[in-house]
């Protein structure tokens, strides 16, 4: 009998184990529950918020272009000889009338003094001429002298003056050509390389000497797609094309203005564009011909356009997106349209409107509708646009 109430309380025990053991798990559960609710809640992200502004801001087209020379001349002798003389160096800023080279002029000066001899005695025979007619011409009332002998003196006359026409002319070629000896420059501009040295024979109308191009004003030439052609030609009837150029290395609130004067007759039947050119001020040569400049065609100017900064704007699958903070700090997602870009800031045609704060930085730990903690360190405003002066109709460089 005892040994049956030993057995029956042990297996008692055994059946009480379990449920034992299943009430410390639901302590220790319960323990670890309310160690996670007392945790701290996670404190809002800190972030750099801007205001949108509105200002008025050029739409204008980015295009690619070159630099070429206001004026470009290949000087070339007009008589042939030896040159002997070299006025300049390489590179050198030249002016109009200046001398470059002098070709033996002796050649020259010997047919200008036979042509200045034989005007002479072409002048010497037409005066005696004339004498000999006059005398003639007295007595031929009285029939002094036939009509035949007076018709011959007659035409002696006009020969002789025939001759000292020629004669004249052929002066004034010599001296043409003596002065084409003296090679001078044609226009205002900078010296290329010298293509002959002194000792050299050149030939007349073939043989270049040099190369001089004006680099101030400078061309820039660049195209537009034709389906740009319409709007650039309104705006050109009106007066109003300008241009901002610069150099692909040189800052773009540093481009200067330019005036866009011509536009080509056709549209290329390959590329479908169309040749314009920008005439640009170059005092300091900053421009070089045959450079590769970018140039901003500004067509007209966009009212109160709403403007952020580039970097406010971020990129999903459903496309550009901006966090505005809303009166009680909370962030909302706006889905944007942007339009061009105006330096470091962009334009936003729709999902923005001026005075609306968007964040800036710190947009990683930002939830859509979940709070946010703005810097109040951080200025208000969004920087100024880079290119703002160089943009404009007038800005820039002049």
């Amino acid at each position: 009998m005892k040994k049956m109430a030993k057995n029956t309380l042990y297996f008692r025990n055994l059946q009480l184990a379990p449920a034992a053991a299943l009430l410390l798990l639901l302590a220790t559960a319960g323990c670890s529950r309310s160690n996670v609710q007392a945790a701290p809640a996670m404190p809002a992200p800190l972030v750099t918020v801007v205001k949108a502004t509105a200002q008025d801001v050029p739409k204008y087209l980015d295009e690619i272009g070159r630099n070429a020379a206001f004026e470009s001349v290949t000087v070339t002798p007009q008589v042939g000889g030896r040159v002997v003389e070299r006025h300049f160096q390489d590179g050198d800023n030249l002016k109009r009338g200046q001398l470059l080279f002098v070709i033996d002029p002796r050649p020259f000066k010997a047919q200008l003094d036979s042509a200045q001899a034989t005007l002479a005695q072409a002048r010497a025979a037409l005066d005696l001429a004339k004498i000999q007619f006059a005398r003639d011409e007295e007595v031929i009332g009285e029939r002094a002298i036939s009509k035949q002998d007076y018709d011959t003196k007659k035409n002696t006359v006009d020969v002789d003056q025939a001759q000292v026409e020629a004669a004249e002319a052929a002066l004034e070629t010599a001296r043409l050509n003596f002065e084409y000896c003296y090679i001078h420059s044609p226009i205002d501009g900078r010296a290329g390389a010298r293509l002959v040295d002194v000792g050299n024979v050149v030939q007349a109308n073939s043989t270049s000497l040099l190369s001089i191009q004006r680099l101030d004003p400078i061309y820039a030439n660049f195209t537009i797609t034709e389906s740009d052609l319409p709007e650039v030609q309104r705006q050109m009837s009106r007066g109003l094309l300008r241009a901002a150029v610069r150099l692909p290395s040189d800052p773009a609130s540093t481009a200067t203005a330019g005036r866009v004067e011509f536009l080509d007759n056709s549209v290329q039947n390959g590329s479908g564009t169309v040749n314009l050119r920008a005439t640009m001020s170059n005092p300091e040569r900053h421009f070089w011909p045959g450079q590769f400049v970018d140039v901003k065609l500004v067509l007209n100017t966009e009212k109160a356009a709403v403007l952020i900064p580039s970097q406010a704007a971020q990129i999903s699958q459903q496309g550009p997106f901006v966090y505005v903070v809303k009166s009680d700090d909370t962030a909302e997602l706006r889905p944007v349209k942007l339009g061009q870009r105006q330096g470091d800031n962009v334009v936003v045609t729709e999902g923005v409107a001026a005075n609306e704060r968007v964040v800036l930085a710190g947009q990683m730990l930002v939830r859509p509708g979940g709070k946010v903690r703005v810097d109040s360190s951080a200025p208000d405003g969004p920087p100024a646009r880079a290119d703002n002066k160089a943009s404009g109709p007038n800005g820039g460089r002049s």
